[in-house]
């Protein structure tokens, strides 16, 4: 019988598409309205919506307008037939949040920190997702000694538990970095996260959210994190994107920069099973700031396109021949026959 092969979903964020602001340059596009990018999803072939939870409602909105605003973006999604992939509290910009969230040293920074994302899960739950996404951007430190680094650890683990404690059905899913925009974070890996995620009160619904250029600034190769999240069953999202060695986080379309690394990172996410469950393949890619507003949305359309193409030669590389190498310890015979796959030959 004929293996099963798997039918991939999409999905990117609606910060995705943008006006090309920097930290050293105004706008250089003008914005698509939120309805509009909506409707641009299906038609680049995307089905799911990344969200933080102030790209839903304001994060100042009180409890019943935020339910109706929720309502009525449910309802774009439903007409547009879209599904929210996840929802993610944005902690990280508000003027509270400058020294982190959860390890912040201030007790009613921490509290605020909590409540946000107990309202990010009203939000989730509103939107019809399970999945909530941390990015603990500012979670670390600029000077060793501004913090008790042992303490913020656990204080990490407090946050979790409290969001666990809070919604019995909701999903965490940790999208670690190990720097920028704080100079080094507490847990900067996947592998930390996970390590962390067992101390929690219930790591069964603890797992982890990979983007590509994040293990790159680590110095890291995306699909050993990615096998070794399978490996744990806790690899319940991903971020695919390409970076430029050990720079700012660039967000480059998937596979411009390294193609045989997007190669591997398929290769693994193929053989994983990564998407049988009904995962999205996530796309966080950046127009490049000299694009035209009418080309600004190639870079979705190239990335989902190459993950597709390089799928096809997954599938097209024999395993028996690679089970051959192997066992033949011919690995220099093994890269050239990959190199061949990947040139055509």
């Amino acid at each position: 019988m004929a293996k099963k092969l798997t039918k991939y979903r999409f999905s990117f964020g609606p910060w995705n598409v943008h006006t090309g602001a920097d930290p050293f340059g105004p706008e250089v596009r003008t914005e698509f309205t939120f309805a509009q990018k909506m409707k641009m999803y299906k038609k680049l072939g995307f089905e799911g919506v990344q969200f933080h939870d102030d790209d839903v409602v304001p994060a100042d909105w009180g409890r019943q307008k935020m339910i109706k605003g929720c309502k009525a973006v449910k309802k774009i999604l439903d007409g547009e037939g879209l599904d929210a992939e996840f929802i993610a509290p944005r902690l990280w910009e508000d003027p509270r949040t400058i020294d982190g969230g959860c390890t912040s040293n201030s007790a009613s920074e921490r509290k605020y920190a909590i409540d946000r994302s107990k309202r990010a899960i009203d939000i989730a739950n509103l939107m019809g997702t399970r999945r909530i996404v941390l990015w603990p951007a500012r979670e670390g430190t600029y000077i060793r000694e501004a913090k008790d680094a042992q303490t913020a650890v656990g204080r990490m683990v407090d946050y979790i538990n409290a969001m666990l404690e809070y919604d019995p059905n909701i999903l965490i899913l940790g999208e670690m970095k190990p720097n920028e925009p704080t100079d080094q974070a507490y847990v900067p890996t996947t592998g930390h996260f996970i390590g962390l995620a067992y101390k929690t009160v219930d790591p069964g619904r603890v797992g982890a959210l990979i983007e590509t250029a994040h293990v790159i600034l680590a110095g890291l190769d995306p699909s050993d994190e990615m096998a070794y999240a399978l490996w744990h069953d806790k690899l319940w999202g991903v971020h695919l994107n390409d970076q430029n060695g050990l720079k700012f986080d660039e967000d480059k379309s998937f596979g411009a920069v390294n193609l045989r690394r997007a190669f591997d990172q398929v290769w693994v996410l193929e053989k994983g099973g990564f998407g049988r469950n009904g995962e999205f393949v996530g796309l966080d890619v950046k127009a490049l700031r000299t694009q035209k507003k009418a080309q600004s949305l190639k870079h979705l359309e190239n990335s989902r396109k190459i993950f597709l193409m390089l799928v096809d030669l997954v599938r097209k590389v024999s395993e028996k021949k690679v089970e051959s190498f192997r066992t033949a310890r011919d690995y220099e015979g093994l890269e050239m026959y990959l190199i061949q796959k990947l040139m055509g030959k």
